[in-house]
């Protein structure tokens, strides 16, 4: 019988190494592909010490993270001396997340910035929450250190351009108020908007109008106005702080007081021309009712008129009327004898 030929161990040692050289160079393709996209970006960063790593921006290319926002606000922050440190810095999987989230990454990184410039104690966790929550972090540090005026009212959202207060004399005086308002990051997160801040100090002027005794003590004195309304602490569970309340202007409108004594004046008029009208249209029915009395009463005295002729008729039927004639006339009739 023919002996079958041996098999040679080192084939499978050549397969094995085939598979490896193969499975290498798909490694290095897919590497070399993600080097040549991201590989700019890398460098970048490594420039600028921001610490982003080539594993970051590949994890980032699965899960759907721009690479490009992540690594130029890493760089901007590491230029800025931030801390961007692993664990309680700006690290990357931080911006990730918040990035993830749904939030402006780079309007956080910039307000962080902003605020640590102007000395303003702003951490990331607190930005990250502020811009999560709707508002715009970069303008609350922006109007922070620069102070925003805001008009009272504002005819933007009211559509009125002045308020309008009466003094106790009865006098409309018609104002238009700035307010200067600068940002409580504290409370930025639950504070009321400049919403709360206008009607709070348009109601807080008309009160202060309201309790003057004459139009002329406003005119001479606006700071009066001022003073009682910074005083009320308007700004308080608001996401903003109140710098200074500024009469820009005081008008003198119409004379309330006299209008509504007039009105007052007028009304009394129709009370007591209705009150006269009836009483007339009392008379006239109690007029009417006499009259229909006397008609009444004509109407029974007809009626007793009437039954005298039929008496008389009843009393010459009885004799009554006749035999008082002839025993009269019989003793006269015997005297004349």
């Amino acid at each position: 019988m023919p002996v079958p030929p041996k098999e040679e161990p080192f084939s499978g040692y050549v397969m094995m190494v085939v598979v490896g050289i193969l499975f290498a160079l798909f490694a290095f393709a897919i590497l070399g592909y993600f080097f040549l996209r991201y590989g700019k970006l890398w460098f970048q960063a490594y420039m600028s010490n921001a610490d982003v790593k080539l594993a970051n921006l590949i994890r980032m290319h699965f899960t759907k993270v721009n690479p490009n926002v992540i690594v130029q606000a890493k760089v901007m922050a590491a230029q800025a001396k931030l801390d961007i440190g692993r664990e309680f810095g700006i690290s990357t999987q931080r911006l990730e997340a918040h990035y993830l989230a749904g939030g402006n990454v780079m309007n956080v990184i910039n307000a962080i910035i902003a605020a640590h410039r102007a000395k303003i104690p702003l951490d990331f966790d607190q930005a990250a929450a502020i811009d999560l929550a709707g508002r715009d972090v970069l303008d609350a540090v922006q109007t922070s250190v620069y102070p925003k005026v805001i008009d009272c009212p504002d005819p933007k959202r009211s559509g009125k351009t002045t308020l309008s207060a009466i003094t106790k004399n009865g006098i409309e005086l018609r104002v238009r108020a700035r307010v200067t308002v600068r940002t409580n990051i504290e409370q930025l997160i639950g504070g009321a908007t400049e919403d709360t801040i206008i009607a709070r100090v348009g109601e807080a002027i008309i009160s202060s109008i309201g309790s003057a005794e004459s139009h002329f003590n406003v005119l001479e004195n606006p700071d009066m106005i001022t003073k009682v309304v910074l005083s009320r602490a308007l700004d308080a569970q608001t996401a903003f702080e109140i710098v200074s309340i500024d009469i820009a202007d005081i008008d003198v409108g119409e004379n309330i007081g006299a209008r509504l004594q007039s009105d007052q004046a007028e009304a009394d008029t129709r009370v007591a021309r209705a009150k006269a009208e009836r009483r007339r249209a009392e008379a006239i029915a109690e007029e009417q009712q006499m009259k229909a009395r006397v008609s009444e009463n004509r109407s029974r005295l007809v009626l007793a008129e009437a039954e005298v002729p039929k008496a008389m008729a009843e009393a010459f039927a009885a004799g009554r009327i006749g035999g008082s004639d002839s025993s009269s006339g019989s003793p006269s009739s015997d005297s004349s004898r």
